[in-house]
Order: structure tokens, then C-alpha cells, then sequence
């Protein structure tokens, strides 16, 4: 499932609102993401947790030549699967019916008091000019028939 899947999978609960339900889960992602830039854990629960891991610089060997290559100390993100998303991908415990979309909620017009009206002052309307008129086109002459 890539992103526009995982948010038409949500537009049901935002009633049909691929915008909302897009909104949604870039705020989700985009906090997940400061939050773990800034050297905090995020656990969420029965799902796992996503943590930045500081990884020491090493010594490493490149593959095609052999040569001892060093390798630079870097930062990577972590992701910890919790016990309870453990036990449902095993088979060990069954998922829960997922949650049903709210209901659509379909806004009633409102009526609304109609402003007293004006009298608008009556202007003289001005002589419609007529458009000059066409000149028939002549008719076409028929083209006299081939003789034998």
C-alpha cells in the first residue's frame, strides 16, 4: 500500500474527503518525522515505535576490489514493531473489525429572510440599435452535366 492508497483507504471517515483525509495523514507523518529529528521516541501503542539510532563508525570491505574501506558514523531511523502488531501478523491474536466510516452528514439549506427590496428608479432604456441587415448570397450556379 503506497501513500494515495493508505489515504483512499481513510476518505470514508472523512466523509469522502480525499483533501481532509490527505491533510490528516501528512500531519501525522510530518510529526513523526520532527519529533524523531529532534532525538525523541515516538511510540504509539500495540503498533511499534519509531526511534533515530546513532550508528559508530566501522570499518567495512568493498565488495568488488577487497579494499578495507572506513565507513562514517551516521544517524538512521528505527522502526520497533510493538508485541501487539507481533502477535496479530503471526496469527496469534485476530484482528479487530476496523471501525466503520461516519456517517455522511448532508447539510440542510437554511432558509433565509428576504431583504426588504428597493425600488430600483426606473431608467428610459435607449432605442435598441437594429443590426444592418444581410445580403442574400446569390445562388450558386449548378454545374452543366457532361455530355457524351
Amino acid at each position: 500500500m503506497n501513500k494515495a492508497q493508505f489515504i483512499a483507504a481513510l476518505a470514508p471517515h472523512f466523509n469522502d474527503s480525499k483533501k481532509e483525509a490527505t491533510h490528516a495523514v501528512d500531519i501525522v507523518f510530518d510529526t513523526i518525522i520532527r519529533n524523531m529529528a529532534k532525538g525523541e521516541d515516538v511510540m504509539i501503542n500495540d503498533f511499534g515505535k519509531f526511534k533515530k539510532v546513532d550508528r559508530k563508525a566501522r570499518k567495512g570491505r568493498n565488495p568488488f576490489t577487497g579494499e578495507t574501506i572506513q565507513i562514517k558514523a551516521s544517524k538512521k531511523p528505527r522502526f520497533l514493531p510493538a508485541k501487539g502488531l507481533k502477535e496479530v501478523i503471526s496469527g496469534a491474536r485476530k484482528l479487530e473489525p476496523a471501525p466503520k466510516p461516519a456517517p455522511k452528514v448532508v447539510a440542510k439549506p437554511v432558509a433565509k429572510k428576504a431583504a426588504p427590496k428597493k425600488k430600483a428608479a426606473k431608467k428610459k432604456a435607449a432605442p435598441k440599435k437594429k443590426a444592418p441587415a444581410r445580403k442574400k448570397a446569390a445562388p450558386k450556379k449548378k454545374a452543366a452535366k457532361k455530355r457524351k
